[in-house]
């Protein structure tokens, strides 16, 4: 696979930046800190990291949000993470609320997507609840890789108010959540995005991360045709179509609700 580890030097810029942007965009809203949902997984911890480092631990508060289908190791390794910064934190058990949506609507009791979508709503949801009573931003833990296939629910984990990781691919947020010293255990365990048991990312997306970012560094963001991505990685025409598929079927995440053309 393709090689996009950064240098020691680009991996002490790259902590450089996020953490600037983090400062520079809570000082232009005028906000008193930020929220920010924890789920034990390592691009919320690697946020975490970052924006305790960028704003202080006491103007960065969690929310640990479990649900029925959470994992329970999950769950504790959140708040290991808040623990370990010294964060003030709420846990919020999500299943009630989700339970009285599907009161409301019971025709979508057993739809595992659009059930775990409402999971994921309803997480951001109370991000924007504490997070306006407070005065703060909520960060997004969005990287590069998943937006660029739309792999989070639109309104739901894609609702904040900046991606401060958005910029790096999968395997460069494990590198550089070790260089800022998260414990390994936690940068490398199985990516899951909990909206229901037993789902882990790569199972769901139908490739490994490193093959993903590998597809994505040289075919989507880069100017390799399709032939000579094929070429370059050694992967067959079915992981590069399902990249490309995924890119383009995603694009409406990714921009602004569309309105019609103005008429002239």
């Amino acid at each position: 696979m393709l090689d996009l580890r950064f240098s020691e030097a680009e991996l002490e810029t790259r902590r450089e930046h996020v953490t600037g942007f983090i400062r520079e965009t809570a000082d232009a809203a005028g906000a008193d800190g930020a929220v920010l949902g924890l789920s034990g997984g390592i691009d919320s911890t690697l946020t975490a990291y970052l924006a305790a480092e960028a704003l202080g631990a006491d103007a960065l508060h969690g929310l640990v949000m479990p649900g029925t289908v959470s994992d329970d190791d999950n769950m504790s390794d959140a708040e290991r993470v808040a623990m370990d910064l010294e964060l003030s934190y709420d846990v919020i058990e999500i299943e009630p609320i989700v339970g009285s949506l599907l009161s409301a609507y019971p025709e979508a009791e057993g739809d595992q997507v659009a059930v775990g979508n409402a999971r994921a709503r309803v997480r951001a949801v109370l991000n924007y609840l504490v997070a306006n009573h407070d005065d703060r931003l909520v960060l997004g833990t969005g990287n590069r890789s998943e937006a660029a296939v739309g792999y989070f629910t639109k309104y739901g984990d894609g609702a904040v108010d900046c991606h401060p990781i958005g910029n790096l691919y999968k395997r460069q947020v494990r590198q550089l959540a070790r260089h800022v010293g998260v414990p390994d255990d936690l940068a490398e365990k199985t990516p899951t995005a909990g909206l229901w048991e037993g789902q882990t990312d790569e199972a769901e997306l139908g490739l490994d991360y490193d093959t993903l970012d590998s597809i994505l560094a040289l075919h989507i963001d880069g100017p390799l045709s399709a032939a000579a991505t094929r070429r370059e990685l050694g992967v067959d025409r079915e992981a590069i179509d399902t990249v490309r598929g995924l890119y383009e079927r995603s694009a409406h995440k990714r921009a602004a609700p569309p309105a019609p053309d103005p008429l002239p």
